[in-house]
């Protein structure tokens, strides 16, 4: 499938099915834990292909800050990735939906693009956050990163380039069917 994008003010917003691993983009989003110890999926693809100065970078933080709360955003280099920054967000562990899940979701993607404004940056390149190993219903969470993103984007942004980069068809279709309602 062809990938999709739509100019929002003056930020375009894609959507394409790949490995975030391999943009090219000021920043890319790592779905992280709050330990910022690595992981699986998203976290230890990016912590795998970017090299170990990333978890050093986060073990610093983790002395520093104690790690990085559900909803917050912390940022990194980039390593032997081709971006310059990873920021590190965490979301919510999903139980049913009515423990602020919702909320903590939209903070997730709010802290990381805030903090790509504050290091302002032109582009950057946001996973599916959430709906992995934390089990948000997808659905659910990409109606919730559209929606937040397209609120982003009518403030004063640095961002020129907001890519969803989905790694398989399934996450792709959900955020797609999402993406075609917003205007």
């Amino acid at each position: 499938m062809p990938d999709l994008n739509k100019q929002f003010n003056r930020t375009t917003v894609a959507l394409l099915r790949g490995d975030i691993t391999r943009q090219e983009a000021d920043a890319i989003v790592n779905a992280a834990n709050s330990g910022l110890r690595g992981g699986g999926g998203v976290d230890g693809a990016i912590h795998r292909a970017g090299g170990p100065s990333i978890m050093q970078e986060c073990d610093q933080i983790r002395r520093m800050e104690g790690g990085c709360q559900p909803g917050h955003a912390v940022i990194t280099g980039g390593g032997n990735l081709k971006c310059q920054y990873v920021i590190h967000t965490v979301g919510p562990k999903y139980r049913d939906g009515r423990v602020d899940e919702p909320r903590i979701l939209r903070d997730a993607y709010q802290s990381s693009l805030t903090l790509a404004n504050t290091y302002e940056l032109k582009s950057i390149a946001i996973p599916s956050i959430g709906t992995g190993a934390y089990g948000y219903p997808l659905e659910e969470a990409a109606e919730i990163a559209l929606d937040t993103v397209h609120k982003f984007c009518q403030t004063d942004t640095t961002l020129s380039d907001i890519r969803f980069v989905l790694f398989d068809q399934f996450s792709y279709d959900a955020f797609a069917e999402k993406f075609a309602k917003l205007s």
